[in-house]
């Protein structure tokens, strides 16, 4: 019986170790996400009340080597029209991505610091840094469990930043992130908030494969403080097209203040 029991545990283990959360967060973050791309997004804003706001927006995002450039333009409402968001989006861990954000009214492109880019990106719960991916080296991961999550069988792991530079720049002390086994796409995440003890509840709700790579077509972030939803954002994209025709001499500063 004590050798018996001795297999199964041998046994399980192997399992849970046969990939490492290591591993799984670098097949995520490698996964084919297209080139040279251009989309519609319409962002709602939902506030306590369900109030609604919606904005829409068109962007563009093309590679660079390893590092992914993206420019996104609001359309509508006449509130934010024409403002514009450039984002470098680096490979390189110890380079800090590049921000541009470009306000009409004041007719001047802003550039964004690193010590605010844990803060709201446009009023909505993504704040600035969740709109670059995360560099893998910038943390550990811990596989929990394999939950199925929609249908679809998951890896859940505790992702904890490696430094106090990370923690000020996400805003995140740790996230508990689910990474779908079939395709590596992050389908939830729950982040731990720094300040005022919020938690941020992040969920892919359309995933749709197109021209072969598995796309996002709508995704939401909730803000909560207990049991209180304090705001929500939803990001749903249409008309998406990979394979454009892109130069990298358009996503500039200079294309910000120029507009469409």
């Amino acid at each position: 019986m004590i050798l018996k029991t001795l297999l199964i545990v041998s046994l399980t283990l192997s399992s849970l170790f046969a990939i490492t959360g290591q591993e799984i967060a670098q097949k995520a973050h490698d996964r084919d996400e297209g080139d040279n791309s251009t989309a519609n997004m319409k962002m709602t804003l939902i506030d306590m009340n369900n109030n609604q706001r919606v904005r829409d927006l068109q962007t563009f995002t093309k590679d660079k080597g390893e590092d992914t450039l993206k420019l996104m333009f609001f359309l509508t409402p006449a509130d934010v029209r024409n403002t514009g968001f450039l984002t470098y989006d680096y490979e390189d861990s110890d380079k800090d991505d590049d921000q541009w954000l470009y306000l009409p009214e004041l007719r001047k492109v802003k550039r964004i610091a690193s010590s605010d880019k844990s803060s709201s990106f446009m009023g909505s719960d993504f704040t600035y840094s969740d709109m670059t991916s995360k560099n893998v080296k910038d943390y550990t991961y811990k596989i929990m469990k394999e939950p199925v999550v929609d249908g679809h069988k998951t890896w859940q792991m505790l992702v904890t930043p490696k430094t106090d530079k990370t923690i000020e720049e996400t805003g995140y002390t740790k996230s508990i992130v689910f990474v779908r086994q079939d395709n590596f796409v992050i389908v939830q995440a729950l982040h731990y908030i720094k300040a005022g003890k919020k938690l941020k509840y992040m969920q892919i709700t359309s995933l749709k494969k197109i021209d072969g790579i598995w796309t996002t077509m709508k995704i939401q972030m909730v803000t909560k403080k207990g049991r209180k939803t304090l705001h929500k954002t939803e990001f749903e994209f249409s008309g998406i097209k990979y394979n454009q025709d892109l130069e990298e001499s358009f996503f500039t500063t200079r294309t910000l203040e120029k507009g469409l």
